[in-house]
């Protein structure tokens, strides 16, 4: 089978496309033939060994799939060959086919295509765990975005809708929060239109926000922060700015606030069965079109390189999927 396969940590350039050997499914497992598996920043911080994971070489990026199972190892039920499903792996999904452990497998409904679907588990299953599980978010409630026009940031101003907020956008382009507005965002945020801390006071009615769901990090957390209202939430999601920010504490005690870490990859290993439930409603909304996943750009696995390239770059405005 062919496979996307990094042969050291110099970045998506070190990745070359190669023939290896098709895995096999053990008990508890099942084998996936991979139909579309899609790419997230953390790839690209992979290839580089700057992530928390840190896998042996070589290895293939690639942390969501969908696909088919070919074949299911001993001990598995609930799934048989032939079911259509999508998974969260921590690497490993630009491969024709992979192996992962049965109950990290979700059944997708008719409607949902493998396109969309490999691009759900992470940035949408990130932000409903992020902002109903660790950032209890009420209807009624503000609710900002940093890094807004991301697949993170756009499957969690979509989810933060359907949770019945009000959500800001923080983008860094007019024609990324465009995106952010067709996808819901009730109100925008430019980050070169001033000082954050103020703009975002001021698209929040002058108020501050009950929670912030930052997937940046950097110079813009602690403005962010500073918005929030007394008891609010500001939860850490990720860096894609590179620099992990230093608050200062006296800020979290006089705002009585909570700063929650949201890790949803180790989530889903201590708490499967939660994670599967909260997967299987996010496919419910799409198949239902609450939820309207935006695909960025689509490429084929011989193109790995250019896929991981678009988001290094911080092109990309929702999802990039590679297709097998």
């Amino acid at each position: 089978m062919k496979a996307a396969l990094c042969h050291s940590f110099d970045g998506p350039e070190a990745i070359r496309i190669e023939e290896t050997a098709a895995p096999s499914a053990a008990a508890g497992e099942v084998l996936v033939r991979v139909r579309a598996a899609a790419l997230n920043f953390f790839d690209t911080l992979i290839t580089r060994n700057k992530y928390q994971y840190k896998p042996s070489l070589p290895f293939s990026p690639g942390g969501e799939i969908a696909g088919e199972i070919l074949a299911v190892g001993s001990g598995v039920t609930g799934l048989r060959v032939g079911d259509r499903i999508m998974a969260s792996l921590t690497y490993g999904g630009l491969a024709e086919q992979v192996v992962l452990e049965a109950d990290r497998a979700v059944k997708l409904p008719d409607a949902v295509g493998f396109e969309v679907a490999a691009g759900v588990s992470v940035t949408y299953g990130t932000a409903l765990h992020g902002l109903r599980d660790r950032g209890r978010l009420r209807p009624g409630e503000t609710l900002a975005v940093l890094g807004a026009s991301g697949g993170a940031g756009l499957a969690a101003v979509e989810v933060g809708k359907a949770l019945g907020a009000r959500v800001i956008a923080v983008a860094s382009s007019d024609e990324k929060l465009a995106v952010c507005q067709a996808h819901g965002a009730d109100a925008l945020v430019n980050y070169s239109a001033g000082d954050l801390k103020e703009t975002l006071r001021a698209a929040a009615g002058g108020e501050g926000v009950d929670a912030v769901y930052d997937c940046v990090g950097g110079k813009y957390a602690e403005p962010a922060l500073r918005t929030l209202k007394w008891a609010g939430r500001f939860l850490v999601v990720g860096f894609a700015a590179g620099d992990i920010p230093k608050i200062p504490l006296n800020l979290v005690l006089l705002k009585s606030c909570d700063i929650v870490g949201v890790f949803w990859g180790e989530y889903t290993r201590r708490e499967p069965a939660r994670n599967r439930a909260n997967l299987a409603r996010i496919l419910d909304w799409v198949a239902t079109g609450t939820l309207r996943p935006h695909i960025h750009a689509t490429f084929p696995l011989a193109r790995a390189v250019d896929a991981l390239q678009v988001l290094e770059r911080r092109e990309a405005v929702g999802k990039v999927i590679v297709t097998l």
